[in-house]
This record gives C-alpha cells, structure tokens and sequence, in this order.
C-alpha cells in the first residue's frame, strides 16, 4: 500500500471560508474526534498572515489525532508549515512543479473534475490521489460541473486514491463509497452539523473500521 493509499481514506473534512480562528480550530477538532482522517485547510478569504496562523494549529491538531493535514490551493504555506501535502485545482499550479517542491514523501493531489483524462495527466504529472466532483450540487461551488459515478469505476485502474467532493451529505454519500470512492470530501454537512463529532461518526461508518484504525 502506498503512502497515499493509506492516508486518503474516510471521511475528508475541508474548513470553511471561516475567519474565526477559535470557532474553527474547535470545530475541526470535533470533526477529528469523530474519526475524521483527513482535515484539508481552504479558505477564500482569510489574509495570508491569518491562513499561516490558521494552518500552524490545524497542523498541530492533525497530528494530535494522527489525522493526514492538506493546505489547498497554496504550495508555498504548506511547505512553510510542514503539512502533509497539498491540493491543486486546475487553475491553482502545475502538478510537475508542485511534486519537485514537495519531494518524494509528501502527498499530492489534484483536482479532476469530472474528466478522466485529467485524471491520467495528474498520475503521469506525480499525483498521488485524485478528487472527481461536484457529485452532487454544491453549496461551496453552485456553478462547478457535475461528476458521474461511473468515473470511479473507469479510474480505479490508475492505482490512485479517489476522492468524492461536493454537496456531499451523510444522506447521500453510500452511493458515492459503493460507486469505488476512497474518501469522501466534505464541507457544510460536517461544520454547520449541530453534532459535528456525532455527524462525522455517521460519515465515518460508511467505512467499514474507519473508527477504529
């Protein structure tokens, strides 16, 4: 099994576009402590000095659970804080570039949308996982294109980790598992939850010993 293989399962949780260091630190914890595997740090609007802030104590709080920490979108802050990898969306950075700045040992995905060849490309470029989405419409990105189930199937070949993103529910998302998704990405559903850690449990028993490994 591959670093990535063994790191990018589960439940997926991605911060909101939230400024409010505290509100997010103890709800992303929450997440963590209902099982969540991997916490990717995303945020819109935050000023540089305040994503640094934002990504040192997630960091942290990810390597307390012994959770895979991601910074999207930014190489340069996840090389500053020594996260445990990156993701790229089409318009965030060249894959070839991102893997020689991150070495060998860090992780690298790459947004796919609802392409597989791009999927093919971010393999051949040294991607290590791969997101397909939106799967369903999107309150993050109401306008982003929509992602069949099938692709799960028709990618599973290239041996990488995948993804599922967008309008993710704890509702609506055993289709997405079943259909050959490794992880499942999810924003609203989990942070505006009334029970993050109880909702994240939820997400979590989609995965058979997802809780317990």
């Amino acid at each position: 099994m591959n670093q990535a293989a063994a790191r990018i399962r589960g439940l997926y949780v991605v911060t909101p576009d939230w400024r409010d260091t505290l509100k997010l630190v103890m709800s992303s914890k929450a997440a963590l402590e209902g099982g969540a595997k991997v916490l990717q740090y995303r945020n819109k609007v935050a000023a540089p000095s305040q994503r640094v802030e934002h990504a040192i104590v997630l960091a942290a709080l990810c390597e307390k659970f012994g959770a895979t920490f991601i910074v999207n979108d930014h190489l340069d802050l996840a090389l500053e804080v020594d996260a445990d990898g990156v993701h790229l969306g089409g318009s965030d950075g060249e894959l070839r570039g991102a893997r020689k700045r991150l070495g060998p040992k860090k992780l690298l995905g790459a947004s796919c949308y609802n392409r597989l060849d791009l999927a093919q490309a971010a393999k051949e470029a040294g991607a290590d996982h791969i997101a397909f989405g939106s799967m369903y419409a999107s309150v993050s990105k109401p306008a982003a294109v929509r992602a069949p189930l099938e692709l799960f199937a028709q990618a599973r070949p290239l041996g990488l980790p995948m993804v599922a993103i967008g309008g993710i529910t704890a509702d609506n998302a055993q289709p997405l598992v079943a259909a050959g998704a490794d992880a499942v990405a999810v924003i609203t559903d989990i942070y505006d939850a009334p029970d993050i850690t109880a909702r994240a449990r939820r997400f979590c028993s989609l995965f058979p010993g997802a809780l317990f490994q």
